[in-house]
């Protein structure tokens, strides 16, 4: 661990702050865009602008890093980033909105692979599973922290955007100023998405629907708050509750994972999950019930994420599973991008009202749990004896995290079957 820290000690400090930035931000807009009237259906364009932005941005950032290098790219987009955040309270529209999102979404995606190749270059056989779990802890925590400082300034005012937008700049210091050599960056050509569904069905249709649970989570929740006229205290606390629940349900569950069927407990996880909806969509009139719902869903679907890839992984050979990491997240961005706009118009006045953010998460875990249901009728499953090893992961990583998570896994694995690190006996001849 202290090896970790020691070698990747300025690119987690600048994450950590990056992941501030971006978690105020996206609460920020939510509160901001009630306070200046903005319908919750405009909301959902704005929020889904960011996930279409990442999702492109995952497309032609590693182009650009082979173009001018990690360092360029960071800084330049960087820079957009921070003039975005500032910008968000000058021109008070929807449409400018939108574009903005557009714009940091495709900015974040850049930053992130750069961060997680330097990420990959830091850490080696020893200790790429620590780096990585280190880099999740600090991308949570960030995240969870950012709702506190929601209550630093006003919404309605500029102070809150500032600090944003100097969280972000701040965030590159660390890692622009360090002595760590620039990594070289490859990409695997991932593996066609025909290929993926044949080998892993539930995977590939359960990393989609959690596209649209995370999306909803991340752009909507704060929408949602402020519609119902939570308090900004109630909102930042109900806000964090999601991320809270992921931390504390994300190492039981990933042990539970190594030792059961991954497939029933897919089923169990998105199921109560899907009960969680419930609970906010009928009793969130009290405001701790709305809470137990928020720790629930969150703590339940953000692990989902892992265990899918996990289970995914259990039908790959070991060469395959870096190729498949790029069509996992290109699935994930497509349900992403569509949670927001659906999300928006179930909570329209006339169609089901701010209960439908509650209706939409049910949805899509309960057809979670009846997809997987279902497959299990169709083959059976991996004994538990020959699983792989489940690597924590975020659904806000990159492809360059997801196959650093590959590589974890497979080195797990070969630790397991050779806990000696030797080669084993070779065959006596008759």
């Amino acid at each position: 661990m202290f090896q970790v820290l020691s070698n990747a000690w300025a690119l987690l400090l600048g994450v950590g702050f990056l992941m501030v930035g971006n978690g105020l931000q996206g609460t920020l807009l939510g509160v901001r865009g009630e306070i200046e009237g903005f319908s919750t259906l405009a909301m959902s364009f704005v929020m889904s602008a960011y996930f279409v932005g990442f999702l492109g941005g995952s497309r032609f950032a590693p182009e650009m890093i082979r173009r001018v290098g990690h360092v360029r790219v960071f800084a330049a987009l960087a820079s957009f980033i921070s003039a975005i955040m500032i910008l968000y309270p000058v021109i008070n529209h929807p449409v400018a909105w939108i574009i903005g999102r557009l714009g940091i979404g495709f900015c974040f995606s850049g930053v992130y692979v750069t961060a997680e190749s330097w990420l990959n270059k830091a850490a080696d056989n020893t200790n790429r599973g620590k780096a990585l779990s280190l880099y999740m802890m600090v991308q949570m925590s960030g995240v969870i922290f950012a709702q506190a400082l929601l209550l630093v300034g006003d919404p309605a005012g500029y102070v809150s955007f500032v600090i944003a937008s100097v969280l972000i700049s701040v965030s590159f210091a660390p890692i622009l100023l360090t002595v760590s050599p620039t990594p070289a960056f490859t990409t695997t050509k991932p593996m066609t998405l025909r290929k993926l569904y044949h080998t892993s069905p539930l995977g590939c249709v359960g990393i989609f629907l959690l596209g649209g649970v995370f999306s909803a989570q991340y752009g909507m929740s704060a929408v949602y708050a402020a519609t119902v006229g939570l308090t900004l205290v109630q909102i930042s606390a109900f806000v964090a509750a999601f991320y809270i629940g992921a931390v504390v349900f994300q190492f039981p569950l990933g042990w539970l994972s190594d030792r059961m069927d991954r497939r029933r407990l897919i089923m169990v996880v998105a199921g109560i999950g899907g009960l969680g909806a419930l609970i906010g969509m009928f009793l969130g009139a009290n405001y701790y019930l709305l809470l137990v719902a928020a720790f629930l869903i969150g703590g339940l679907s953000n692990p989902l994420y892992s265990l899918l890839i996990a289970y995914t992984n259990d039908y790959l050979d070991s060469s395959d599973m870096p190729a498949a990491s790029g069509g996992l997240i290109f699935l994930n961005g497509l349900g992403a991008m569509s949670g927001p706009l659906i999300t928006g118009w179930l909570m329209s006045e006339g169609v089901f009202g701010p209960s439908g953010f509650f209706l939409f998460t049910a949805f899509l875990l309960f057809a979670l749990m009846g997809y997987a249901i279902w497959r299990a009728t169709r083959r059976p499953a991996v004994p538990v004896s020959e699983t792989g090893y489940m690597t924590q992961m975020t659904p806000g990583s990159t492809h360059v995290a997801l196959e650093l998570a590959q590589e974890v896994a497979i080195e797990a694995d070969q630790d397991e079957e050779d806990p000696e690190g030797g080669d084993a006996d070779p065959p006596q001849a008759a």
